[in-house]
């Protein structure tokens, strides 16, 4: 197993503000996403609708987290996720790029640790 973490990050541009108010939508994403990418959920994601018309979302992974902050009016997703190194975030990222209909795709992952 490859030692210290990784942190990926990635910003949806251009993503329906109807995709990014369906908190149902979001938290199928996430159950997805760390499936496909290995990880084994601790609970079910918690994502709820903020005062100020987001949405924010969280799941606790064994090793670490998978969060998201969706703002419909800017049509932009915020996407991170930190993880043991063993695990390859960008399968996590695919389940998202493939579901949401972004006009742009902007990551990064980072050794952390």
């Amino acid at each position: 197993m490859p030692d210290g973490f990784s942190h990926l990050s990635a910003d949806f541009l251009g993503v329906s503000p109807s995709q990014l108010r369906d908190t149902a939508l979001l938290g199928g994403l996430m159950i997805a996403a760390a499936g496909a990418a290995g990880f084994s959920a601790v609970g079910a994601p918690a994502v709820r609708e903020l005062p100020s018309e987001g949405v924010a979302g969280w799941l606790q992974l064994d090793d670490c987290h998978m969060a998201l902050h969706a703002f419909p009016s800017r049509e932009l997703l915020l996407l991170d996720m930190l993880s043991h190194a063993a695990h390859d975030g960008r399968k996590a990222l695919d389940v998202f790029t493939r579901r949401l209909a972004a006009r742009e795709v902007r990551s990064e992952q980072r050794r952390r640790g």
